[in-house]
């Protein structure tokens, strides 16, 4: 057997378009909107162990340690100059986060470490393989009956929405997502309760929130 390719892709998949990640998620896909929904979705609680999968430059990250500053926050990203920005970010908020440089198909956790992991705009950075082996990772370092909570491309739900999800099939590993199949992936690694939970236009097509339970 051969060895098994990882394949990293960096934030808009050119690393010399990493500064511009923070403006073109602004300006593209609703920031302002589901990133807000998804905390809330999160449902963090006092003493909640919580990983931010895949963090880029943190503005999910310190938004969920403001909702919940007695929660311990982590992000983790694989991008070490997108890490930099994030810590900067959160030293300017004032807030106090762990950030580890990993990848998410092989995080560098103990089982049961978290009671809630959120992943935005993750998974379409993945190969087919590597969301498998992230989704199983999730899986393993949750607690039984934490949370995994997903905001990426879904489905398109308009004719509109599907034109524009061939701009981000050309740029992402973002097949499996257009004919929404994420949620069967994610039962695959063994959660429970998967249940799309809101659903938003965006320039790149149709963006979706998801949650899941690991039994």
């Amino acid at each position: 057997m051969g060895e098994t390719r990882h394949q990293y892709i960096p934030a808009l998949r050119f690393g010399w378009l990493t500064g511009l990640y923070d403006p073109v998620i602004r300006w593209t896909m609703r920031e302002d909107l589901f990133k807000p929904r998804l905390v809330e979705q999160v449902r963090m609680q006092p003493g909640h162990r919580v990983l931010d999968l895949g963090c880029g430059t943190a503005t999910l990250t310190i938004q969920l340690k403001q909702y919940q500053p007695h929660a311990m926050v982590v992000g983790l990203d694989g991008d070490p100059v997108v890490l930099a920005r994030a810590r900067e970010k959160a030293a300017e908020a004032g807030v106090n986060i762990v950030f580890d440089q990993g990848m998410a198909y092989q995080l560098p956790y103990p089982d049961q470490s978290f009671d809630r992991i959120v992943a935005s705009l993750l998974l379409h950075h993945l190969t087919l393989g590597d969301k498998r082996r992230a989704l199983a990772e999730t899986f393993r370092v949750l607690k039984s009956g934490g949370e995994l909570h997903i905001a990426d491309f879904g489905k398109p739900h308009t004719v509109f929405m599907a034109c524009l999800s061939f701009i981000v099939r050309w740029l992402e590993e973002a097949y499996e997502h257009v004919k929404g199949m994420v949620p069967e992936l994610i039962r695959e690694a063994g959660f429970a309760q998967v249940e799309e939970t809101g659903r938003f236009t965006t320039a790149f097509g149709t963006l979706v929130l998801i949650r899941a339970v690991k039994p």
